[in-house]
């Protein structure tokens, strides 16, 4: 699969004076996942390129082993020289290997072991129930995923038919399209939003700080945006251009801490924390890493991402120009009872209809308009099953509109 530049059509997007793009962040969604991931990333899990990112999860799938062994045949031992330490013997093993905190709480579940109980217990004790555990195996047969780096260690135990995708596959599937991630390609780390001003930097140093490329020793995530070609799809109610940037993220665990998934969308803009604001046409895809996990990554997931990185925007546009030229409210009954009629209660009908009156200075009357103030009105959700069954709803009805 080779790069193939993309054809986008911009439409008339007009940069600030200051090299950025002015944004209306008040619109769409916002998606923390992205912050989530930058805010518990310690440094030494932050790449700067996707180059070096793609050398390390490779690096680690080289000398990394898969088996598969009967489980009855594992030996559990405590380590004489550390008695906090438990070790396991495999079959054919030239010596014993250390299981990674991961690993061992996946051996645990595996046999039906509390692991949290287990790591409370003197290495020699735990050992005695995990070999009991190990000796009663109903599955038989286990998979185990070791890695040499200096010492042999157990990085993940999964059942027989795991279908692993290794965190390496997806990470070159996104160099594909993105080149190296830094701006040699559309496709880039992202810039800030400057709150003060409303205007969205996309041309940011990319350093520890601002980087969106992440992997631990159990995972990758990577975030990357086409911001230096925003797309308009509208007027705001000032008559300046309502601006749009592509952007994607994905993620893996090699070792099963989490599903392979793709997300991509139209946003806005990215403060400096890695909120994404003014989300519109949220579209996922999740793998699971089962027994043809492989081939759905390589059938649908990798040509997902190259469609979407070579797509044209304009159904994205003509969808908004839809919504925004679809007039379905003329009067306050009528307001009512369309958001009524749609699930929403008195008090949520009130308050998506005067947050449109006053970001607009009118009441709502088009299908973007209700959208609009309904996905504002589930920012203000505390609660997430909340809050996505309320975007889920504005998403129904863009998706009609078009």
């Amino acid at each position: 699969m080779e790069f193939r530049p993309m054809n986008m059509q911009v439409l008339e997007a007009r940069r600030d004076v200051s090299g950025g793009y002015k944004v209306d962040v008040t619109r769409g969604q916002r998606v923390g996942r992205v912050s989530s991931e930058w805010f518990s990333r310690p440094d030494d899990e932050r790449y700067l390129s996707l180059s070096d990112l793609a050398r390390t999860v490779r690096g680690r799938s080289e000398r990394s082993r898969t088996r598969v062994v009967e489980s009855e045949l594992i030996h559990v031992e405590a380590s004489r020289s550390d008695p906090e330490r438990l070790a396991l013997t495999l079959p054919d093993a030239d010596a014993p290997i250390a299981p990674t905190h991961w690993s061992f709480g996946q051996l645990a579940s595996l046999v039906g072991a509390p692991a949290a109980y287990l790591r409370q217990l003197p290495a020699a004790l735990a050992g005695i129930n995990l070999q009991y555990g190990l000796s009663s195996h109903r599955a038989e047969q286990i998979k185990t995923f070791e890695i040499e780096d200096g010492r042999v260690e157990l990085r993940a135990v999964t059942g027989p038919d795991y279908g692993r995708i290794h965190d390496y596959e997806l990470v070159e599937a996104v160099q594909r399209i993105a080149g190296n991630g830094t701006g040699d390609t559309r496709w880039k780390v992202p810039g800030v939003l400057d709150w003060s001003s409303g205007i969205y930097n996309p041309n940011v140093d990319i350093s520890k700080d601002t980087t969106t490329l992440y992997a631990s020793d159990r995972d990758v995530f990577l975030f990357l945006v086409d911001d230096l070609n925003p797309i308009e799809a509208g007027r705001l109610p000032d008559g300046s251009p309502d601006l749009y940037f592509r952007g994607f993220y994905a993620w893996n665990s090699e070792v099963g801490a989490k599903t392979l998934g793709i997300a991509s969308f139209y946003l806005r803009a990215v403060c400096q924390n890695r909120n994404l604001w003014g989300v519109e046409d949220f579209e996922e895809i999740t793998i699971r890493h089962s027994k043809y996990a492989a081939s759905r990554f390589a059938h649908e997931a990798a040509p997902a991402l190259l469609n979407f990185a070579n797509s044209s925007p304009m159904p994205f546009v003509n969808g908004i120009k839809a919504a925004r030229e679809r007039i379905v409210a003329k009067t306050d009954e009528d307001r009512t009872n369309f958001l009524r009629r749609r699930g929403f209660s008195k008090a949520e009908t009130g308050k998506i209809i005067d947050t449109v009156l006053a970001e607009e200075g009118r009441p709502p009357q088009s299908i973007f308009d209700f959208v609009q103030g309904i996905t504002a009105l589930a920012r203000t959700k505390p609660h997430q099953d909340a809050r996505l069954d309320m975007e889920a709803k504005a998403k129904k009805l863009l998706d009609r509109a078009a």
